[in-house]
């Protein structure tokens, strides 16, 4: 009889158990999620200018999904993530944006931060374009809970900041110094040693360079009165890849170690110079 019941006490205790697990099994249960409603604070045409580039571009905010379980609505914590892509796109494009928002309910750009991001879609700047912007929502990151809101569509101009460094006023650049053919001689052989106008702020020259040498980029030919040059104490460039440059900086580029031909590429933009060995 004793054992009877024993047996029937752990029948008991096991039926229990399975029971209980059901239970946290069904607490776990996901049921699902609303889709964000998408919205910003302007409609048609997000304002991009240098000269307010401080001020308010957009503010996108949302709603959170409400995950739902079966035990109720999640306590934890929502991944979003931002696409913005060119219109007709389809959110697929090779360019297209997409940036992680962690847990906020809403973000704001200034007209220099949106700026800043479009130029990852690669518009033509000054032309306006169409955007279209929605979000996704998971639960850490699972693509089973994804829902994905309302897409926003907006005008956009781009824009470029003024260059970091000045561009030569004649629209003309050349290249001095021992590590080239002419060496310190000014004025410089040419065309041997002028620079190609890529664009208003690129300017592009391949040329053979004399290993362990010096070089500047003059305005003028002829000119001694004002250079392109680097400092070396706060931006030392390198001579096989290039780096920093100013205008009126006290010290030459330092040339590349090696002999050969070279192409040297000269952004005004950026305030950068590239060496490249051809």
């Amino acid at each position: 009889m004793k054992l009877i019941i024993s047996k029937l006490f752990f029948i008991s205790a096991i039926a229990m158990m399975l029971g209980s697990c059901k239970k946290d099994e069904a607490k776990q249960f996901y049921k699902g999620g609303n889709v964000p409603a998408l919205k910003a604070s302007v409609s048609g045409t997000v304002p991009l200018s240098y000269a307010t580039k401080d001020q308010t571009g957009v503010v996108f905010s949302w709603t959170n999904p409400g995950y739902v379980f079966a035990s109720g609505i999640s306590s934890q914590d929502v991944a979003y993530t931002l696409e913005i892509d060119i219109t007709g796109n389809n959110f697929a494009g090779p360019n297209k944006l997409t940036i992680s928002i962690s847990k906020d309910l809403a973000v704001t750009y200034t007209q220099d931060q949106f700026n800043t991001l479009l130029a990852g879609l690669n518009l033509t700047v000054g032309t306006a374009a169409s955007i279209d912007v929605r979000l996704n929502a998971t639960m850490n990151g699972n693509v089973a809970t994804l829902v994905t809101s309302n897409t926003l569509t907006f005008s956009v101009t781009t824009y470029n900041p003024p260059p970091k460094v000045g561009v030569p006023s004649g629209g003309v650049l050349y290249l001095v110094g021992s590590a080239t053919a002419g060496g310190w001689g000014n004025p410089v052989p040419v065309p041997a040693q002028q620079f190609t106008q890529v664009s208003t702020t690129l300017y592009s020259i391949t040329v053979p360079l004399i290993g362990g040498q010096e070089y500047l980029f003059l305005p003028k030919n002829g000119d001694w009165g004002h250079k392109f040059a680097c400092n070396k104490t706060t931006s030392p460039p390198s001579g096989e890849t290039g780096g920093v440059f100013g205008y009126d900086f006290n010290d030459n580029f330092p040339g590349p170690a090696a002999s050969g031909t070279y192409k040297i590429d000269v952004d005004f933009q950026k305030g950068i110079f590239k060496v490249t060995k051809q």
